[in-house]
């Protein structure tokens, strides 16, 4: 008897959206990156393209404070005091596509760094690695302002992504990214009708479509992941049925997969913790990829292994 599979018919793909600019491009990255290109499920490859895997950039930090998992710590010990050896160690040692600065430390309401301090430590990141790069500010508005605007200069050519930009506080850091041709992350906290609505606001204001990636925010194994799985799915789908607004790549970050205790905390009934931190952030990363994710910010390079192992596997039958 021949089985005949069913297919689905999708009138809609993916934007794809370039990160990191060469010396040919007027920057100084080993490589480009680009996000996108998808026009069907992933990893469904009977039914249409997945011209290329989801990329794993690596989470580095200006400071690290007390609440940063400690297990997640452990295998950075002796470099995560430097961005640029920490840096360094995620792309040498644990083959990061790209790299995530965090730059926390800006907060006003915590290390207060000045704008040019963060100059600085950009600089230094850029010169330790040759991956692109992705640069996020602390949160506070008006802070991110400044830092952003000196960022976006300081980082003219290299074709950065820049972020968050939210519902209520995208206009400072679009100005920034649009100064200097660098991509936006645009932040939405679990909803799909903000998702398209802050991309609405944002391409209103002036910045490209091929200029934007989405977070929709990714919970954590046990933190609501099932709800987010669902809202990115529900993005994806809307994308692929032709919405426009929706088409942009999405970006997930599983920093909130160490919030939960279960991730790290000593409990002999849960198992052994060094294992299960890095499969708790695994299991996360491969929701967000099952869901529709292009891309994703991992803390822990075991947990980066096994997600590249099971990306791979996946794509055995395909061709991506």
């Amino acid at each position: 008897m021949v089985v005949t599979i069913p297919k689905e018919k999708w009138t809609g793909k993916i934007r794809e959206v370039k990160l990191g600019a060469t010396s040919e491009e007027g920057g100084t990255r080993s490589n480009s990156i680009t996000l996108g290109g998808v026009n069907t499920l992933p990893f469904l490859f009977f039914e249409g393209e997945m011209p290329r895997k989801p990329v794993i950039a690596m989470e580095v930090r200006d400071v690290v404070r007390e609440d940063y998992a400690p297990l997640a710590r452990e295998p950075f010990e002796g470099v995560i005091d430097s961005v640029s050896k920490w840096a360094k160690a995620c792309c040498e040692q644990h083959g990061a596509e790209a790299i995530c600065l965090k730059l926390e430390g800006t907060n006003p309401e915590e290390e207060d760094k000045s704008p040019e301090e963060a100059v600085e430590t950009v600089k230094e990141v850029l010169s330790a690695v040759s991956v692109p790069l992705l640069i996020y500010g602390c949160g506070n508005e008006q802070k991110v302002a400044k830092v952003m605007q000196l960022v976006s200069d300081a980082t003219k050519g290299e074709r950065c992504l820049l972020g968050l930009a939210e519902e209520e506080k995208y206009k400072s850091i679009s100005v920034a990214t649009m100064a200097n041709d660098h991509g936006i992350v645009a932040f939405s906290n679990l909803d799909i009708n903000l998702a398209k609505q802050l991309n609405i606001l944002l391409t209103d204001f002036g910045v490209k479509p091929e200029n934007i990636v989405m977070d929709p925010l990714q919970a954590g194994l046990g933190y609501g992941l099932e709800y987010s799985y669902s809202v990115i799915e529900r993005i994806r789908l809307a994308a692929l049925m032709g919405d426009q607004m929706l088409q942009m790549p999405i970006l997930c970050d599983t920093a909130l997969a160490w919030k939960p205790r279960e991730a790290h905390q000593d409990n002999p009934e849960w198992g052994d913790k060094i294992l299960r931190g890095p499969y708790w952030e695994a299991t996360t990363a491969m929701s967000a990829i099952t869901a529709g994710a292009d891309m994703l910010i991992m803390r822990h390079p075991k947990a980066v292994a096994m997600v590249r192992e099971a990306v791979a596997e996946l794509a055995t039958n395909g061709g991506a």
